[in-house]
């Protein structure tokens, strides 16, 4: 049983995909239960953990900058402890707790025994745990998030397709799905709480399995909670995308049509060295079955230059790829050898320079074609889920549509939350800048208000 201090509070601060932010809202429940309370503000922090990605290289190099700060804190406020969290307390669990200045390591798998370990470090006791798990989903864990528009609903944990380039499975372990059942009331939990949107997460989401489910019932079953809630979902394996999937999303009206579908590379022989299990060929035939099942679907992709043995012709199918599809975004990242990986045998033969060079062709064709796409839309209206002040003036508030496109417009007196149509005047590759529509258009569902 816990002792810890109801006073102390704790400080969390999150790095990586979206995963790691459901993570951190699963820490928030354990500890809350555990007598800990969150603080946003570092100043008032007893104890400070940091939520990490482990995916790329440029991620844990942020995270160690951010350690000494946390360094210089401890020693202003002595008796504070840091615990590193998540895929990088796994990957480097030695290495980490080595360092005088870490309190904790604890994998994804273990946050159940974060109050244990948290008490023990205020006694001085640094903690370890670790271990990979192949039954935790944290299914009995309500989330500890605070109100807002769009919630994000973690429904599986791991992945099994090991592709060689990824450290996931090695970080997260293999795949273990929630019940169908706990999900659909957790959703029901979050419309009585007034969120207007969910996504469902997981590191290859559509592979989800509960007994005889499989992710197009889960999708079914949450879209049929509250009707007026969208739904979303990320990140997706082509291999996993099914027929009933795409069907439902093209029936259920509040799903929203919008998919995320990473490629990674327009070459036949990176992808079996990705161990991808698709050739290009196989790849379009299912962005074409998508784009005719799902009229109006946005589509957004993942792009790896530079894997080992790239040739610049490989690179160009990649860019010919690029051209092909006309994705809505894309997501682009240099190759970042990870141990324990297959890759990570392989010779990481192209440089830095390169990759760089390699990502910048890559980028600046998907916003030359972003761009084109949304200039297409000048003059049209879009319904928009509002979600709350832009970041860049006080002045406008931003939202997006159902196709995950944000759109920019002028404050009136909505409010985050609230749904309102808004014709677009001017774009950028990245957003619709708009006005509201003078006249309020007729009710639409999302399928018919689908930009």
């Amino acid at each position: 049983m816990s002792t810890s201090i109801p006073s102390r509070r704790v400080y969390i601060e999150t790095y990586g995909c979206q995963m790691n932010v459901a993570d951190s809202e699963v820490v928030g429940g354990i500890l809350g239960s555990g007598g800990y309370a969150l603080t946003k503000d570092l100043a008032e922090a007893d104890a400070i953990l940091v939520n990490t990605c482990a995916v790329r290289e440029n991620a844990e190099t942020r995270i160690y900058g951010r350690l000494g700060l946390f360094s210089t804190y401890k020693r202003r406020k002595p008796g504070v402890i840091v615990g590193i969290l998540g895929c990088m307390a796994e990957r480097l669990r030695k290495d980490l707790l080595e360092q005088e200045r870490i309190d904790l390591v604890v994998g994804p798998d273990e946050y159940r025994r974060l109050p244990d370990l948290m008490d023990r470090a205020f006694q001085g006791e640094k903690g370890i745990a670790v271990r990979l798990s192949r039954v935790e989903n944290y299914d009995d864990i309500m989330p500890l998030r605070t109100d807002g528009v769009s919630a994000w609903l973690s429904v599986m944990r791991g992945c099994d397709k090991f592709c060689t380039f990824c450290v996931v499975p090695f970080t997260r372990g293999r795949e273990r799905s929630r019940s169908l059942k706990n999900l659909v009331d957790e959703v029901h939990a979050l419309a009585e709480r007034g969120f207007k949107e969910v996504t469902l997460l997981g590191q290859n989401v559509n592979s989800y399995r509960d007994g005889e489910h499989d992710f197009a019932d889960l999708m079914k079953a949450v879209a049929r909670v509250d009707r007026s809630m969208r739904v979303r979902f990320t990140t997706s394996h082509p291999q996993d995308m099914s027929d009933r999937l795409i069907e439902a999303i093209a029936t259920e009206e509040n799903l929203c049509p919008s998919v995320h579908l990473p490629v990674q590379s327009g070459a036949d022989r990176i992808l079996r060295l990705m161990n991808r299990t698709y050739t290009v060929d196989q790849y379009l035939r299912l962005v074409g079955k998508i784009r005719s099942t799902i009229p109006g679907v946005s589509l957004s992709t993942d792009i790896i230059s530079g894997f080992p043995t790239e040739t610049e012709a490989e690179h160009g199918m990649t860019v010919d790829l690029i051209r092909e599809v006309r994705y809505d975004g894309a997501y682009t990242f240099k190759y970042s050898p990870r141990e324990n990986t297959r890759a990570w045998e392989m010779p990481d033969d192209i440089s830095d320079e390169e990759k760089g060079r390699r990502v910048w062709d890559v980028t600046e064709l998907q916003h030359a074609i972003s761009l084109e796409m949304n200039t297409a839309m000048i003059g049209s209206t879009v319904r928009v889920l509002v979600e709350g002040a832009s970041r860049k003036s006080d002045r406008d508030d931003t939202g997006r549509t159902v196709t995950n496109r944000t759109v920019v417009f002028p404050h009136a007196d909505e409010q985050p939350g609230d749904e309102l149509d808004v014709r677009i005047e001017r774009v950028n590759s990245a957003t619709l800048i708009g006005v509201r529509a003078a006249e309020p258009v007729r009710s639409l569902s999302i399928k018919e208000s689908a930009a």
